[in-house]
Parts: C-alpha cells; structure tokens; sequence
C-alpha cells in the first residue's frame, strides 16, 4: 500500500464482560457483555461515527460481537484469526490464581505462556501468526478508509505490535482496557500509535 495512507486501523476491545471485571483470562469461553459493558460500548458511537469506517472485521465471539452492534458498526466481517488466545489450562483463571497454581509469583503470560487443559492452548506466536494474517488483509483497505477491528485484549495488544513491526511480546507492555478505542497508521510512511486505550474500563 501507499506508505502515505492518511487512514487508520480503529482497534475496539470488547465491552467489560463477568471474566474480564475479574481479570480472569476468557479466551474460548463465550460470555456476554455485563451491562457496564454495553453501555461503555454504546459510549463510542460518536466517536465510530466520526471515523467514518469503510470496512470491520470482528471475532465471532458475542462479546465482540455485541460490542461493534452497539457501537455502531455494520456489515461486519467476522474473522476467526481475531479471536482471543486460547489459554488452555489457565482459561478462567486470573493472573494471581496462575501464580498460586504454578507457585511462580513472577509468572507472567506473555513470557512464560500457558499449559494445555480442555483446549491445547497458543503460544504468542500463534496468536501473532494469526493476527499477521489480519494485518495483510485490512492494510490494502487503508487506502479506501478508515477500518475497525473489534476483538480481544491480547489479540489486540499482539495486533498492534505486529503492525508496529515489532516483537508479538511488545503486547505487554501495551494496557488495553475493556471497552477502549485505539488507532494506528502511518507517519512518513512508518507504522505508528496515534492514539491508544482512550475510554473503556480500567477493571478490564
């Protein structure tokens, strides 16, 4: 693409959801937004409808569905490679519960990873691998307008790094809150953060 795309990539994690308020890791599990949730979500349209957004790609879980229905967002293109990391034996858990479990008060995912349980579980690796695939498909649409993904807290932090053409682990250090807007594009050509985490739920 044109490395002067004045368009950006709208990044919208999901709405606050039972798990997320607390902090336990939802990857494969299908829960609905809270009610705090909806209405964080509801909170963006003004700012979806000044974006002006040609093209959405969403996880096909509800709470990222829900979350792009009310923000305003239509025609959405449901995509599996934004679904949230599969976290394996530590699905439901929260950080300090992993800590406990594993008696490793450093743990910490984006390092040390997960263990398989009733599902096999990623590696940031994986995670990145599919999110590089969205990177490919939604970077051309760039050139038409503005585009929103709408999905999860790691598949998010891990889509930005990839964009920002750096290691999958620099997700870490990027907080995401539920129900949180970002944008990312181009400066001169170099892929950038315009804005990041605005709005949204710090108990995500």
């Amino acid at each position: 693409m044109s490395a002067h795309s004045e368009h950006s990539i709208v990044l919208i994690r999901h709405g606050a959801t039972e798990w997320s308020r607390n902090g336990r890791h939802t990857g494969t599990t299908d829960l609905p937004l809270l009610p705090e949730g909806e209405a964080d979500a509801r909170k963006l349209r003004d700012q979806v409808a000044e974006l002006d957004v040609v093209a959405t790609f969403c996880s096909p879980m509800q709470r990222a569905r829900r979350t792009a229905e009310l923000a305003g967002l239509t025609d959405l293109r449901y995509d599996d490679d934004l679904r949230e990391w599969d976290y394996g034996a530590y699905e439901g858990l929260s950080t300090p519960q992993i800590r406990e479990k594993l008696g490793d008060p450093s743990w910490e995912i984006f390092a040390d990873g997960v263990e398989p349980g009733a599902t096999p579980g990623e590696t940031v690796e994986d995670v990145a691998a599919r999110v590089s695939h969205v990177v490919r498909r939604v970077v051309p649409l760039m050139e038409i307008g503005n585009v929103a993904l709408v999905a999860h807290g790691h598949s998010l932090r891990i889509f930005a790094a990839i964009f920002l053409r750096q290691e999958a682990r620099m997700g870490a250090q990027l907080i995401l809150n539920a129900g949180s807007l970002s944008t990312l594009g181009f400066y001169h050509g170099t892929p950038c953060i315009q804005r990041w985490n605005t709005g949204g739920d710090l108990a995500g």
